[in-house]
């Protein structure tokens, strides 16, 4: 079982290595990882996402490790008894590496090479520690004492052991050898965007409200979500977009291409559909980019044609309206985030924004791919899973002072926080305490229909004691957000924020 688990490891390292030298991006354990994600049912992957956040992706590659722990040992084990079950053992864990590798998007033969290496090793590994161990069994079924059984033993503790540090080494090459995302960080800190413009937030768009979060969301605080185990990192230099499909020309632009032309920029806030009633996975930012109305425009869609394709550079897809993306919303291909190069998180060094729409259909980081089709032809990730085709963002409004569960004076009761109908816009926040009349609140100035409004109201509470405040929005045009409490899957959730707080005892 040691030599199973250590050759297993080995292997595992020596895999990884070779993936970091030749600039593969993926192991073919993140590889498996992936496909294990891939797989899950969307009410699981939707749970790991709420509970766990960008954590979810190492646990799962650490639960994997474990297993595969166990499974190594077992392959130990079996070949006690006949030394080929660990060929057999080893090659049907290459098997799985190997169908994760050939079923992601763009897979070539390079891709297997990591796979094969570690393959070799397990089978070389393994023959070499099964021959020390044959030779122990042999010494102690002996009767010459001119064996020596101790130093048989001593001999397969050095292998062992040696090969456990070369597979440490390995691993600790294989992280340096991954030095991908330093050079795309290297390329991102030189990159000169001389149309992109500093982020200059309008006047009067903050309420006067101490505990109230920043109008501008910072991008290392805006929330992530995303499947990428490791995180594309692309130079400039190497990226393409192909815009292709249904169209009368088919387009292909560097990243230089891109940026040549004439940029777009705007104040747009962003919010994923797995955000909960009140709350965070939502951010507003100056976006700067290319507008897709206009490369879509120069491609030309043949007539019929509905949907985008998007495709990232991990193999990630989403399908957008086509219209969404050619309309007067300022739907762009992003290269900029607050005025700096797109962070490596975020999409470097292009990603896709779209207003009015939830993510997962339109928020295409690490672009690399735009097929013109129609939605009865395509299907993409989160909708393979059971989500909305379509993913329209919903009115919504949000609570953010007080705090939960926060003691205050009685009084005069102050009331603050965030609402958001992107692409049709807010024309009023009300708030209810203690399910009283709703009391209209004082809205902040916008640039536009395409970002979130700050809000806030005062209402009098004299009595101590446990108080309930809720909220909801009113959207331009009189549609007001509904109470009706339902879950994010599978279109958004829906339901009043409400916050509880204690007013103390004048005494």
């Amino acid at each position: 079982m040691l030599a199973g688990i250590v050759v297993g490891a080995l292997g595992l390292a020596i895999s990884d290595l070779t993936a970091g030298l030749l600039h593969i991006r993926e192991s073919p354990v993140v590889a498996v990882a992936e496909g294990v994600t891939a797989l899950t049912p969307g009410a699981v992957a939707e749970w790991a996402i709420q509970t766990l956040g960008d954590d979810d992706k190492l646990a799962l590659v650490a639960g994997i490790l474990v297993i595969l722990a166990i499974v190594f040992g077992g392959i130990g084990a079996l070949a006690r008894r006949q030394w080929w079950w660990a060929g057999i053992g080893y090659g049907a864990l290459a098997a799985i590496g190997i169908v994760a590798v050939v079923t992601k998007p763009a897979a070539t033969a390079t891709d297997l090479v990591p796979v094969l290496v570690g393959l070799v090793v397990w089978w070389v590994a393994f023959a070499l520690c099964a021959m020390w161990l044959r030779r122990w069994e042999l010494v102690r079924a002996s009767d010459d004492p001119a064996h020596d059984p101790t130093h048989t033993r001593r001999g397969f503790f050095l292998l062992t052991g040696s090969m456990a540090g070369v597979a440490v080494a390995a691993g600790a090459l294989g992280r340096v050898a991954g030095a991908g995302r330093r050079r795309a960080e290297e390329s991102r800190r030189l990159l000169r965007l001389e149309q992109v413009t500093k982020p200059v937030p309008p006047v009067d768009v903050r309420v006067d409200v101490e505990g109230m979060p920043p109008w501008q969301t910072p991008a290392e605080d805006f929330y992530l979500i995303d499947t990428a185990f490791i995180k594309p990192t692309i130079d400039p230099a190497d990226w393409e977009i192909r815009i292709h499909g249904r169209v009368k020309n088919e387009l292909r632009l560097t990243y230089d291409d891109l940026v040549a032309r004439e940029l777009t920029e705007d104040w747009i806030t962003l919010n994923c559909v797995s955000n909960e009633v009140g709350g965070d996975l939502i951010g507003n930012a100056w976006w700067s980019g290319v507008r897709l109305a206009g490369l879509l425009g120069e491609a030309g869609p043949i007539e019929g044609s509905d949907a985008v394709l998007q495709t990232s550079e991990d193999g990630w897809t989403c399908a957008t309206p086509l219209a969404a993306m050619t309309d007067e919303r300022n739907a762009m291909l992003a290269v900029a985030m607050n005025g700096e190069p797109l962070p490596i998180e975020h999409g470097f060094p292009v990603r896709t924004i779209v207003p009015g729409l939830y993510g997962y259909v339109s928020a295409c980081k690490w672009v690399v791919d735009l097929e013109v089709t129609s939605f009865d032809e395509v299907e993409a990730y989160w909708t393979e899973k059971g989500w909305a085709e379509q993913g329209p963002v919903k009115i919504a409004s949000r609570i953010d002072v007080p705090l939960a569960d926060a003691t205050l004076e009685a009084g005069t009761v102050v009331f603050a926080g965030t609402a958001w109908y992107q692409h049709t816009g807010i024309e009023g926040v009300e708030i209810a305490v203690d399910g009283g009349p709703w009391t209209p609140a004082t809205l902040a100035s916008v640039p536009s229909v395409n970002t979130w409004v700050q809000w806030r109201a005062e209402v009098e509470v004299a009595d101590a004691g446990e108080h309930t405040v809720r909220v909801r929005a009113i959207a331009t045009g009189g549609e007001a957000q509904t109470g009706v409490v339902a879950d994010v899957l599978p279109d958004g959730a829906t339901g009043w924020d409400e916050v509880r707080f204690t007013v103390g005892d004048a005494s």
